[in-house]
């Protein structure tokens, strides 16, 4: 598509325009034309014609200045023909309608999303399966991780406890530890006790009676008044009373009566299941099979295995003793910790009781207990002297002469408890019913 201003100047002639502007205009145009008419300087000029021959051209040319020249169509050195301009213009005003009709497109598309396309089963088969697989793994992982939270808190539990069993064992030990102190601290004040008591009961002797005691001595010895008393006369003196003393508590080792001695007519009636272990376990008591109840009325002298073995932790012995009496005091022997091998089978928590058991005949039963009362309750400490008494606490007890003896624990054996000797102590009552009886 050819412009307007190419149109218009292929339209227009060249030719003169009769009005005066139109005559200046040409000349203007003329000398125009004239300057490019001119040879260009790199030409070299022309060689000048022959004289013959040069008149005639000079005459025409100067007739041709005379006239107007003929407006003549000037051309561009550059100049292209008409056909390529046409097409050139062409050319860019279909690019510019392509540029447009593209911007337009974008534009509807823009405006216009194509619809998604519809999705593939087969990605979307192959999608789910590896969406699967995920979640298995994680499944996975996860069961993994519970299990070995698990096994930390296993662990951990495990330490934890431990950890609890050794302090709990720990402090065990020290409480063990602690209550033995306890235990040795109470017999050494229960020993102290018993001298404070000693020391209050002893009656010092005042100069008179000092005096006294020292004339008896003074005659025991023959010697008179005013005389000296020898220094070895003395020492056999206080030798010979020691020796009494030795005798009376070498007697029966604590130098009071027993009435529960078999020797003197004391006899065990019943008690509760003997020990019947292993043989070889039974030949410690010196019995065997055959051991003897009344050892427990008998002296041990402190020999181990000289007991009368029970079964288990708990039981029971009943004696009868040689006559009826008030009783004062019980005496229970184990054998001494510095010789025993094992004094677990010591009893620990026992009972003592008594009652008057009559016969047909007995008719003065007036002052006699016929009920069962309870003498008294103790507890025999191990860490104290082997032979260990303990007073009646009941009061207004009568006369007895049944005891019974009840332990309900030892100091640790399940299996059997030993009872190495029971004394029973107190006095006699002498009235008419009782010599009577007693006669």
């Amino acid at each position: 598509m050819a412009s307007p201003s190419l149109a218009a100047a292929a339209s227009s002639p060249l030719t003169p325009d009769p009005s005066p502007n139109a005559a200046a205009a040409a000349m203007r145009k003329r000398q125009v034309l004239f300057l490019d008419l001119q040879p260009h300087p790199s030409t070299p000029p022309p060689p000048p014609p022959p004289d013959s021959s040069s008149r005639p051209k000079r005459l025409e040319a100067a007739a041709a200045v005379a006239q107007p020249p003929r407006r003549k169509k000037a051309r561009s050195p550059s100049s292209r023909p008409r056909w390529q301009t046409v097409l050139s213009v062409a050319a860019k005003n279909a690019v510019l309608l392509a540029v447009l009709l593209y911007l337009g497109d974008l534009a509807w598309r823009r405006a216009h999303p194509a619809p998604p396309p519809p999705p593939d089963q087969a990605a979307l088969a192959g999608y789910n399966t590896r969406v699967a697989d995920v979640e298995a793994s994680l499944s996975r992982a996860f069961r993994m991780l519970q299990v070995q939270l698990e096994a930390v808190d296993r662990k951990i539990d495990g330490e934890v406890g431990a950890a609890r069993g050794e302090l709990t064992a720990l402090l065990e030990e020290k409480r063990l530890d602690l209550e033995g102190q306890l235990k040795r601290l109470d017999a050494r004040t229960d020993e102290l006790n018993d001298s404070l008591g000693g020391l209050k009961r002893m009656e010092f002797l005042r100069k008179d009676e000092f005096e006294k005691f020292w004339n008896e001595v003074k005659e025991i010895l023959g010697s008179g008044s005013g005389s000296e008393v020898d220094l070895d006369q003395v020492r056999a003196l206080a030798r010979e009373i020691a020796m009494k003393e030795i005798e009376k508590h070498a007697a029966d080792g604590i130098g009071r009566a027993d009435h529960a001695v078999a020797s003197a007519g004391g006899r065990v009636v019943r008690h509760s299941e003997a020990y019947a272990g292993k043989r070889g376990i039974l030949s410690a008591f010196r019995g065997g099979d055959n051991a003897d109840p009344h050892k427990m009325l008998q002296p041990s002298f402190g020999e181990p295995g000289q007991c009368f073995p029970l079964q288990g932790s708990s039981g029971f012995v009943e004696i009868r003793l040689r006559k009826g009496i008030i009783p004062d005091a019980i005496t229970l022997e184990h054998v001494s910790k510095d010789v025993a091998y094992d004094m677990s089978t010591a009893p620990k928590d026992c009972r003592v009781s008594g009652w008057y058991q009559g016969t047909p005949n007995d008719a003065s039963g007036h002052a006699a207990n016929a009920k069962m009362s309870v003498l008294t309750e103790f507890t025999y400490d191990i860490d104290k002297k082997n032979v260990q008494t303990f007073d009646v606490t009941a009061s207004d007890v009568g006369i007895i002469n049944m005891v019974r003896l009840d332990f309900t624990s030892n100091h640790g054996s399940p299996a059997l408890t030993c009872i190495y000797r029971i004394r029973v102590h107190g006095h006699e009552l002498v009235s008419p019913g009782i010599s009577d009886y007693q006669s």
